[in-house]
Formats: C-alpha cells, structure tokens, sequence
C-alpha cells in the first residue's frame, strides 16, 4: 500500500486537476462539437494510456474479473463525461464543478439504499442543506449561467460517477491503477465510437482554434489520464466517501477560476446557493474532515 504522503500528493493532484477541468472542457467545446470534443479526448487518450502502460510493463488482465471492472471505471468516464459534455451548453464551468460537489451526497444515499451503509444525523443534515443551497442556486435563474436542465444533466452525471465508484470496490479486481484506467479507457472508446454515426455529420471540417485544441489536450493528458490514474489509485487505497470528499475542495476553486480566466459572472443568490451547499457538504463530511485534522496532526507530531 502507498505511503500517507504519496496518497495525500495523489489527494492533492487529483483536487487541482478537476478544479480546472471544468473549464478545460467549456473552452474545448467552444470551437468543434460538444460530442465531437467528448470522442476526440478519448481517441487521443486511448493510445497514449496504452504508450504508458508499455513503457511501465505494467500487467494488463483480460480475465472476466478484470475486464467487469474496466466496465465499471468507464462509467466514471464516459459514462459521467457524456451528460456533463452536454451540460456545457446550459452551465458554466465554475457550476459544473460545484454541481460534482454533490458527488459525496449522491455516493452517500447510494451506499445508505443499496448498501445498507449507515449515515448519521449529521450526515443527513449536512444532506438537507446542500439540497437547499442547490434549490437557491436553481431560482437564480438563467441568465447567469444556470439553466434546470444543465442541473438535471450534472445530477446525472454525479450518479453515474457516484454509482462508479462503489461498483468498483465491489468488483474488488487486483488491477493496478494504470491498467485500471486504461481499460476504463478503452471501454469508453469504445462506447464512444458507438456514437459516431449519430454526430457524424457534425465531424470537425478545420482545424479547431488553439485554444480550443490546448483545452482537447488537457483534458486528454490531466483528466483522461493523469486524473484517472491517481483516481483509480485513491479508490484501491481509501474509502468511497473519502475520495468523493475531494469533490468538496474543488468548487470554490473552479468558480474563481472560471470568474478570472472566463469571465463567468455570478449574480448573488447564485454565489449564496453555491455557498449554502458547500456549508452542507462541510457538515456531512465533519467527522471525516476531523478524523482528517487528527492524524495530520500525528503525522507532523514527531515520535
């Protein structure tokens, strides 16, 4: 098993990347298709996974164990990418981040109704208000960039992402995290190419501006791969809702970045939600984030 301090860089890497994702794939949809952007970012991925999986001679298990598990990680990418791609036309990027802040709510009531898991008061108010913070920002209304429907697609999104997680813990294969994630990406390939003969006559025709071609990229090397490898590392070595509590951290950081590299704008209410549902996840991760300053403390306390 990794190290504390090696889990807590990946923690940390992991935070940074999907704070600035968001807006990666806002800027990336803004000169080719938003499917089209989808499909490119795990064609390019794909090879590249498979290139670094060489160059590690890391193992890669085809048995039925293996190949069930690749199935479940896809729909942390795929399955997830595929509603908040389609989001960017309804959201901006600092309210697709905070709405993946509901991913520890969304893994939470998964693990209550599926698992039987137990959550207590605390957890359950920490719920109630993160909902009231989402239903402020749903009022603001739509001119600063927050449409019903974009919440509805990002709920989606959230629940399959949430739902992954657990399947893949469940499936408990012996996988290393790089192969992990290049089966998860080649499952999402796959189902990616599924998709093409619906969007083919939107196909790119030019080449996309620089801008929009730097976003492809990022998204390709930081979140398809980079993120997917600390990702699948972080579900093999920690619980479910501790990973889904990096989903807290990076909200209020993907809307100042939005705010100062795209000039999303946000009115009151909606920066009061925003607020109001990060104070909820706050509450329902409190015994975490505590249990969290305790052993930081041990850790710095010398022997």
């Amino acid at each position: 098993m990794p190290s504390q301090t090696n889990l807590a860089l990946t923690y940390a890497l992991l935070v940074f990347i999907w704070a600035t994702t968001p807006l990666a794939i806002v800027w990336s949809v803004s000169d080719l298709h938003l499917m089209w952007a989808l499909l490119l970012r795990f064609f390019i991925a794909l090879p590249l996974a498979v290139i670094i999986l060489l160059i590690l001679r890391t193992p890669f298990p085809t048995h039925r164990q293996a190949v069930h598990s690749y199935i479940a990680g896809s729909f942390s990418l795929i399955g997830s990418q595929i509603f908040t791609y389609a989001a960017t036309q309804y959201l901006s990027s600092g309210m697709i981040a905070l709405m993946f802040g509901l991913a520890p709510i969304m893994a939470g009531l998964i693990g209550r109704f599926y698992f039987k898991t137990y959550l207590s008061a605390m957890q359950w108010l920490g719920m109630c208000i993160a909902l009231l913070g989402l239903a402020i920002i749903c009022l603001a209304g739509t001119a600063q960039h927050v449409h019903p429907f974009g919440i509805g697609l990002m709920l989606l999104s959230v629940f399959s992402y949430a739902a992954s997680i657990f399947w893949v813990k469940k499936v408990n294969a012996n996988i290393e995290p790089v192969a992990q994630a290049t089966g998860s990406i080649l499952v999402s390939t796959l189902a990616a190419i599924c998709i093409v003969p619906f969007i083919w006559q939107h196909a790119p025709q030019q080449m996309p501006d620089l801008k929009t071609c730097l976003a492809l990229l990022y998204t390709v090397v930081m979140a398809s791969l980079i993120a997917m490898f600390c990702y699948f590392k972080l579900v093999q070595n920690i619980q479910a809702t501790t990973l889904s509590l990096t989903t807290v951290m990076t909200p209020m950081i993907a809307l100042l970045i939005g705010a100062l590299l795209n000039q999303e704008a946000l009115s009151v209410m909606v920066f009061v939600g925003a607020l109001v549902l990060l104070l909820g996840l706050v509450l329902y991760f409190y015994r975490d984030l505590k249990a969290s300053r305790t052993l930081a403390q041990k850790i710095k306390t010398p022997p």
